[in-house]
């Protein structure tokens, strides 16, 4: 759902001219016609369907038709895609084609595919349908695609909602979840997947959401369906859902052991080699080893730092500022990479080294006063790079003393 569903873009790009002619006319929908929910599984196979998709289904068979509308559709070759996704501002749009191949596309992946029927009056189908139409036209398909707020997930709720009449009672799900904690459901399986969006997701990912924020992700907006009612104006109650079925039953697929943790073994093996590399660098060896593995450390502790400070001050994505990992990942450890390679600049080095020493060590110590789900895996890099500030700082002061010492030789 949230990020690239390249393979329908093109299917939707290629095949949606067979339907230009609908766009100049209206099409009265038949009372034997249905308008439905489609919510997909969730796929290991790829990144950006891990969290699933949902699209709304129009179907009616006097008049031959039987499409879908796609709002997770995008073009990865408009200028400056990368930046505009990084920043918070990529442009999606919504698109229809017909249902067999929506359904062919995601059959060929193994992809499970739910619909939900709605129980709507013949007003409010022809008038969702005719604003679906509306909103597909060149000048209004295109809308800017927020991750949390408004999605492929949220777009066909919200169309549902304005064109019935009537209020929605939603199903509730009677818990107390985050943002976090739902992404979380989606990426278990996926172990460098959670870490690193834990890494750029700050602390308003850990506050409470609403059941209407979890609609962000289609499971939710379909669970939300089920079970729901229709208040009329007249005071009377409907169900919104007609019948519910599984078009297609999701493939079996090879269960994951969510419990190796990949990025805390990595991390624990990066600790046991700074902690070697620290022990024979106090004894005064593998000067030259030591520095180049400084160097690598601190310049990817830099790269990942200028990720979250760019997200956190120069993207309008939701819930990355503030995010307390900068304090362990900032940018000035990209600027130190560099200087501890330069003797000239020994002195700064070791300042910064005994403030990032310290800092870091509060930071752990205050671990759990935090106001951020921080990952376990976390600390064995922090511990990294505690060991690695502690020895500089240690050896800096060894050979100072030694310099003083043997000035003090010379002056005898």
């Amino acid at each position: 759902m949230p990020i690239k569903y390249f393979y329908l873009v093109l299917l939707f790009l290629v095949s949606s001219a067979g339907f230009q002619n609908m766009k100049a006319q209206t099409v009265q929908l038949s009372d034997s016609s249905q308008i439905s929910l489609l919510t997909n599984t969730p796929w290991d196979g790829a990144v950006y369907s891990l969290f699933g998709h949902t699209a709304l289904r129009v179907q009616d068979s006097a008049n031959n038709l039987d499409i879908a509308f796609n709002y997770g559709l995008f073009d990865f070759d408009s200028p400056n895609f990368i930046y505009r996704f990084a920043k918070g501002e990529t442009d999606y749009a919504v698109g229809y084609d017909s249902t067999d191949r929506y359904i062919f596309a995601y059959k060929m992946r193994g992809i499970g595919i739910t619909e939900q029927v709605l129980n709507l009056t013949q007003e409010e189908k022809q008038n969702l349908f005719e604003a679906l139409l509306i909103n597909s036209l060149p000048e209004n398909r295109v809308y800017r695609y927020n991750y949390f707020y408004d999605n492929c997930s949220t777009r066909p709720r919200d169309m549902v909602e304005n064109n019935i009449e009537g209020t929605i009672s939603y199903n509730p799900t009677n818990k107390q979840q985050t943002y976090r904690d739902l992404v979380h459901e989606c990426v278990n399986s996926e172990p460098w997947v959670k870490f690193g969006i834990d890494l750029v997701i700050g602390a308003d990912a850990d506050k409470v959401i609403t059941d209407r924020q979890k609609d962000f992700l289609p499971a939710y907006l379909m669970n939300a369906y089920s079970g729901a009612k229709i208040k009329n104006t007249d005071g009377t109650e409907r169900n919104l859902l007609q019948s519910e079925d599984v078009i297609f039953q999701q493939a079996d697929k090879t269960s994951i052991d969510s419990s190796v943790n990949q990025p805390l073994i990595f991390g624990i093996i990066l600790l046991l080699i700074a902690c070697l590399v620290s022990f024979f660098s106090v004894k005064g060896k593998i000067k030259t080893l030591s520095k180049l593995f400084d160097f690598l450390l601190f310049f990817s502790a830099g790269i990942a730092g200028c990720v979250i400070f760019f997200l956190m001050y120069f993207s309008v994505h939701p819930c990355t500022n503030p995010n307390w990992n900068i304090v362990w990942l900032n940018p000035l450890q990209l600027i130190i990479a560099f200087l501890l390679l330069i003797k000239f600049f020994s002195k700064v080095v070791y300042w910064y080294h005994f403030i990032n020493f310290a800092l870091l060590i509060v930071f752990l110590l205050a671990w759990f006063l935090i106001p951020q789900q921080l990952e376990t895996a976390f600390i064995p890099y922090i511990l990294a790079l505690i060991a690695r500030s502690g020895t500089n700082v240690i050896s800096y002061k060894r050979n100072q003393n030694k310099r003083i010492v043997q000035s003090a030789a010379r002056i005898r």
